[in-house]
């Protein structure tokens, strides 16, 4: 299935979405956020490559992308869906997984793979939000998982230690 782009739904592109999470590389797991449905669904798009540092030793052979940087993939699209809902853009939001569940692993994710991030609000609260997300390269679903996340200013976040 070919990838669709909604160009009358909101999209951030790398230089927004440094402007709504902290991650910079080598731990900025996303490239661009398209189909952003407020309060609902957003699509990470990230290219891999052969270039990232944990190929390196993830592995020297047959390098394959790890599990948790799929995760971390999809939770930075959901961090960037709950600033684009909250309108929190320039906030500087520090953003923390709370749990992780159901997480499968079904396809290698490789270098030259575009990986697709669909990310679903389960449950959005103030600082408290649960996702499911489900990692897609073309019509292979590589990853899924239930997560949730605790988005905090830089204050509170050093007010809990």
């Amino acid at each position: 299935m070919a990838l669709v782009i909604d160009p009358s739904l909101p999209q951030a592109d790398v230089t927004r979405i440094r402007r709504m999470i902290p991650h910079r590389y080598p731990f900025l797991m996303i490239d661009r956020v398209v189909n952003i449905e407020v309060n609902r669904f957003a699509l990470g798009l990230k290219n891999v490559t052969i270039n990232e540092p944990h190929f390196e030793g993830h592995f020297p052979v047959l390098p394959v992308m790890p599990g948790v940087m799929i995760i971390e993939a999809m939770a930075q699209t959901s961090a960037v869906l709950v600033v684009e809902t909250l309108d929190l853009v320039d906030q500087d939001l520090l953003v923390y997984f709370m749990s992780i569940d159901s997480a499968k692993f079904r396809k290698a994710v490789v270098p030259g793979d575009q990986l697709e991030l669909h990310v679903t609000v389960a449950r959005g609260r103030g600082k408290i939000w649960k996702f499911t997300g489900e990692a897609r390269v073309g019509d292979a679903i590589c990853a899924e998982a239930e997560f949730a996340a605790m988005i905090l200013t830089q204050e509170e976040a050093k007010a809990k230690g």
